[in-house]
């Protein structure tokens, strides 16, 4: 069965809200996202304990946090993983090669069902069964930031909103 064809997201939905599992730490977010994510990596597949993790990318000015983090994932360079302090639920991470984004693990917003991949990345590692209604589809992850930025203007062009 085919998925339903996505919406214009509409900004009237703003501010977004989300939360940990035990809801010490809370998000705000108060623009359009940039782009919805599917990764497939091990690194993935092991926080989240699943197939692949989903991940909303933001414009840092867009983004913000209040409760007590843990930086976690060490080992991981130039990737910095924020979990919360009590309950260890996964937040968001930030990379050092980005700093002018967030990615917010999908999970913590309390509309997490209204964001469907748009990229799904790092497929080499995909368990053979998982699939996800992405449009675009990399082995690795874009090859160069020209294509990662007209993926982002496709999104931002026609962003994906469930019509929920």
């Amino acid at each position: 069965m085919e998925p339903e064809p996505p919406l214009k997201m509409s900004t009237s939905k703003y501010p977004l809200h989300g939360s940990c599992l035990c809801g010490a730490v809370r998000v705000r977010l108060t623009a359009a996202p940039l782009l919805t994510i599917a990764c497939h990596c091990r690194s993935c597949q092991k926080f989240s304990a699943s197939a692949y993790s989903l991940t909303i990318m933001f414009p840092v000015e867009a983004f913000s946090c209040s409760g007590a983090l843990d930086q976690g994932g060490l080992g991981l360079e130039g990737k910095n993983h924020f979990f919360c302090q009590s309950c260890k639920n996964f937040i968001y991470s930030r990379l050092d090669a980005a700093p002018q984004r967030v990615n917010l693990r999908t999970s913590i917003l309390d509309e997490a069902s209204s964001f469907v991949p748009f990229v799904e990345v790092m497929t080499d590692s995909k368990m053979a069964w998982a699939t996800v209604p992405a449009k675009h589809s990399f082995e690795t992850v874009p090859e160069s930031a020209d294509i990662l930025q007209a993926i982002m203007n496709e999104y931002q062009g026609g962003a994906v909103w469930s019509a929920q």
